[in-house]
């Protein structure tokens, strides 16, 4: 019987898994392997909360695939010297895995299945993390969509894959191969603590494909119908809060599609329909994300838009350091800010805010923003952080290049009674709602608070006159 090895990555889950379900249907003796990366866990940008969310989702993974009848196996090395010695060892006839979008991990899988052909073991890979394979979405002309607006459309026109069927009744490894296994170098699964990344905050979501499904069906009972009029409330517990699910592949994006397409036969009205598809909508950016990296790797190291190569950042040191720290005198700025710090996740509205904040108002490279948020998001990913950061930061993929959000503004709009606000930021809890959205404070008001380090309305007018300088540039 076959023995096949099914690397998981980015698909934390036996059900929806398209690999996996391949790799079942060859063989019913399918064992998982995650793979500790090095060059990952001692890289820069990971977040203790990202790690600890990963050893969770890898510890119901282990269980699920006991239940299946299997083992998951744990390496902890570099791929491509580890996954061959292991497969090797085994005797396996095939490994299986998922397509990459991001620069490291495309150069990690041709070296992992350069050194697995060398052995004679065969490689299947496939998409999965994507609901469309990049390339399959493309203009008139063949090209790589740059606009999103088009994609979206694109993507309307084509037919969505269903879900696959979960990993079931399959077969594990013997106790002699099992010893085999752990001569090769396979470890119990550590925690986030025993790989250096200790981490004792909330959760916004619960790690683990359970509470991925368990979310879903949630936010689509009682949220989805009216996202719409509340996504963008950060004091409401209004979207979906899966991105962390999403980020790990703890939940399957086709799973979260038909969920939509479920809700959207039982709406009884337009408002509701168009709320569900808003929510599409946002499954679809990070689609597109996904896709511009994968066509567009320079990405990952600088902007999209050229002349932004030569904006004249001030990058001023303190006024980043106290950005990080949830001091700029900007209520709803550092809010948010703290929000991250404590619990590795933001609202989306108010990652828009803060990194509009950092670009426009204290002129420092989003490249800091984009880096800082890596070391803090339980749900951070190269392809939609880098997106997000450089839509804020007018770099980007935007046919409109120049946003400047008032933080005030935005405060009225999307906090209007402060709950937010008071809820991440102690010292203001007993402030006026109408002086806290106004940032009109009194000093008595504001207390131990500080003071706004800059002055938005000259930061504006300044951010303009570097703009207008660098706008024909190439």
């Amino acid at each position: 019987m076959d023995l096949i090895i099914f690397w998981h990555r980015r698909d934390l889950r036996l059900g929806d898994n398209r690999g996996l379900a391949a790799a079942r249907e060859r063989s019913p003796k399918v064992v998982g392997l995650f793979c500790l990366d090095p060059a990952i866990l001692e890289g820069s940008g990971m977040a203790p909360a990202r790690v600890a969310y990963l050893m969770g989702c890898l510890a119901e993974l282990e269980q699920a695939y006991q239940q299946a009848g299997s083992q998951l196996l744990i390496l902890r090395e570099p791929p491509a010297q580890g996954i061959p010695r292991l497969a090797i060892a085994l005797g396996a006839t095939a490994i299986y895995w998922h397509e990459d979008v991001e620069p490291y991990g495309r150069d990690r899988d041709r070296a992992v299945a350069q050194a697995l052909k060398a052995q004679g073991i065969e490689v299947q890979t496939c998409w999965d993390q994507v609901m469309f394979t990049p390339g399959t979405i493309a203009t008139g002309t063949g090209q790589p969509y740059t606009v999103y607006t088009p994609f979206w459309k694109n993507c309307q026109t084509q037919t969505f894959p269903e879900p696959y069927p979960p990993l079931t009744q399959a077969q594990g490894l013997s106790p002699q191969e099992q010893e085999q296994a752990i001569a090769a170098g396979t470890i119990p699964l550590p925690s986030a603590a025993d790989v250096g990344f200790p981490w004792s905050g909330p959760w916004v979501l619960e790690p683990g494909e359970t509470a991925a499904i368990s979310r879903l069906q949630a936010f689509g009972d009682e949220a989805l119908e009216t996202y719409r009029e509340q996504r963008n409330f950060p004091g409401q517990p209004g979207t979906s809060i899966l991105s962390p699910a999403f980020r790990f592949g703890a939940l399957g994006i086709r799973t979260a599609w038909a969920k939509t397409l479920e809700i959207r036969e039982q709406a009884r009205s337009d408002e509701a329909r168009q709320s569900i598809q808003t929510w599409q909508q946002e499954l679809m950016w990070r689609e597109f994300y996904h896709h511009a990296l994968y066509h567009f790797p320079h990405l990952a190291q600088g902007p999209h838009r050229p002349q932004w190569h030569h904006f004249p950042w001030d990058n001023n040191p303190e006024h980043f350091q106290a950005w990080c720290e949830g001091r700029t005198g900007y209520p709803i700025v550092d809010a948010a800010m703290i929000q991250l710090r404590e619990t590795g996740w933001m609202h989306n509205r108010c990652r828009m805010i803060v990194a509009n904040f950092l670009t426009k108002d204290l002129i420092i490279d989003w490249r800091w923003g984009e880096r800082f948020f890596m070391e803090h998001l339980v749900d951070g990913d190269l392809a939609c952080n880098n997106g997000g950061w450089q839509w804020s930061a007018s770099s980007g993929m935007d046919p409109r290049p120049l946003r400047i959000f008032n933080p005030h503004t935005q405060t009225q709009n999307f906090d209007p009674e402060g709950e937010y606000i008071r809820q991440w930021v102690p010292e203001l809890r007993s402030v006026d709602p109408e002086s806290l959205v106004s940032g009109r404070l009194t000093p008595f008001e504001r207390g131990a608070y500080p003071a706004p380090i800059v002055d938005h309305g000259i930061q504006q007018r300044r951010f303009k006159d570097l703009y207008a300088g660098i706008k024909g540039m190439t």
